[in-house]
């Protein structure tokens, strides 16, 4: 987004990606056991609950902000360890974001053949940022580095001596973080999987 014009254009589709991001976090650690999340108001879809006002205001200022993180108690989880289920729950929140860019690449697939229609164009420019956002979020999101959600599904693959590791560079990891987006190596980290999920995603959507 290189405009404010832009951002205002994107704005639904954030709304839509960042909000359902989290509802599929609260949801799957309510569904493994986990009742923060509902304590919490955080098993909606409405945008309100989830917004971080800080990290919303970031969005306009430097294009680039963050929602609310839904707080998950993993001791709560039945049936399953805490290291699975926090990688399930982490997991939730990208591939959530892959289900609606998926969604919205089928919408268009659909409509594409009606372009002579005003209301099918407009429809194209409104799903057109739900596909990009929703894919740059997961990509974004599956970077193994804390606080993303990436670090704890690569914890969840390695032995606990790995995990412990990951862990370990919570402390470390924010900072990190903020380092690669400044430098604008983050980029050049997860634009490679976002291009890689499109062309999946796109290739599935041909009929």
């Amino acid at each position: 987004m290189n405009s404010l014009v832009d951002l205002i254009i994107y704005l639904p589709a954030i709304l839509i990606a960042i909000t359902f991001h989290e509802y599929a976090h609260g949801r799957v650690a309510y569904a493994l056991g986990d009742d923060t999340p509902r304590l919490q108001g955080r098993l909606t879809v409405n945008p309100l609950p989830h917004i971080d006002w800080i990290g919303f205001a970031m969005l306009f200022i430097f294009h680039f902000g963050w929602a609310k993180p839904v707080q998950v108690n993993p001791y709560n989880f039945k049936h399953i360890s805490i290291k699975q289920g926090m990688m399930l729950v982490s997991l939730a929140g990208p591939g959530m974001n892959l289900l609606l860019a998926f969604l919205a690449l089928i919408l268009m697939r659909i409509l594409i053949p009606f372009q002579s229609s005003e209301t099918v164009v407009i429809s194209l420019q409104l799903l057109q940022p739900l596909v990009s956002i929703n894919i740059i979020l997961a990509a974004f999101n599956l970077i193994p580095l804390p606080p993303l959600d990436g670090s704890k599904i690569l914890a969840g693959i390695l032995p606990d001596s790995g995990a412990r590791l990951m862990y370990g560079l919570e402390q470390y990891g924010f900072v990190i973080l903020m380092l690669l987006i400044i430098t604008g190596m983050a980029s050049k980290i997860f634009m490679p999987i976002a291009n890689f999920l499109y062309k999946l995603l796109a290739s599935m959507v041909i009929f």
